[in-house]
């Protein structure tokens, strides 16, 4: 079910609500131009600013709109139990594929929290889910011995992670306690072709928002092992996915969609901030230099 280049959809918003139409064509746009799968209300959807009604809208919406043609891997994680069971019970009724259940933040929980906490989860639940370790963000780390111990306590539910912990080595040590079959996905572009050469099958992606085809070749490429050409496209797409963060996200992302669709507008919710002009002028060259613009 996961892999290749699966975009962290953008969620559009226009005069400060959520925009169903420009979403509905972004779907398209990206399943047109090879994305293999789509992630609705993740980090870069903006989900911490989407109140609960937009967030179940955003997830259906998005399902509707894929209509099966790839899968749809909800972002459903929560600070709280019973918010992210919520969640996921709606993204079950919307026709999600699995759901994306990051690390509680701010609770800061320990590692036997963790374990309670998607235990509890995924014994009430029916979808595949793919565990989101971003400590960066969370400031809580789910360690490779907790993802291990959740993959063989529910080795059909607990089947996937998506890493964004920037350590490398821990694709080796889940695939070595996990097995080969547990889906490890990137959640770093600029990391992702060290990742396939390690065991990872794809990369749920910020890039791929703003350059699907590219991405899916990239991925395509990466898949086959045909590292050359991976590598070519890799340096190719280098300069964006740096842009993609030079302010923070995604603000960058939204303001490079305005410029390629006249549909997407670049509007984010405080406290992110619209673009800088500086981070306008790296998003410009990157897409210049891609020629998407």
């Amino acid at each position: 079910m996961f892999s290749g280049s699966i975009p962290a959809l953008a969620t559009p918003f226009r005069d400060g609500a959520f925009d169903e139409d420009a979403y509905r064509r972004f779907v398209d746009w990206q399943i047109e131009n090879g994305s293999t799968g789509l992630v609705p209300c993740g980090t870069t959807g903006e989900s911490a600013t989407l109140d609960n009604d937009e967030h179940h809208k955003v997830i259906a919406t998005c399902a509707e709109q894929s209509a099966g043609r790839v899968p749809v891997i909800a972002g459903a994680g929560s600070n709280d139990t019973q918010t992210a069971l919520w969640h996921i019970k709606e993204a079950q009724i919307a026709g999600a594929d699995a759901v994306l259940l990051v690390a509680p933040y701010y609770n800061r929980p320990g590692q036997a929290g963790l374990l309670a906490h998607f235990s509890y989860l995924a014994e009430r639940t029916d979808l595949p889910i793919m565990l989101y370790n971003v400590p960066g963000r969370t400031v809580t780390d789910i360690l490779p011995e907790t993802v291990i111990e959740l993959h063989r306590r529910f080795p059909e539910k607990i089947v996937s992670i998506k890493d964004a912990s920037g350590d490398l080595s821990r694709v080796v040590t889940h695939r070595m306690g996990a097995g080969p079959d547990f889906c490890q996905i990137s959640g770093d572009d600029p990391l992702a072709l060290a990742g396939y050469v390690l065991g990872q099958k794809g990369c749920i992606s910020v890039t791929a928002n703003v350059a699907p085809k590219l991405c899916a070749d990239f991925h395509t490429a990466a898949l086959a092992g045909d590292y050359e050409t991976a590598r070519e496209l890799n340096e190719r797409l280098y300069p964006l996915h740096r842009a993609m963060f030079v302010d923070p996200s995604p603000a960058p992302a939204k303001y490079a969609l305005s410029r390629i669709h006249d549909w997407f507008e670049p509007d984010v919710r405080l406290p992110i901030v619209e673009c800088s002009d500086a981070g306008k002028a790296a998003v410009d060259a990157a897409l210049e230099g891609l020629g998407l613009v």
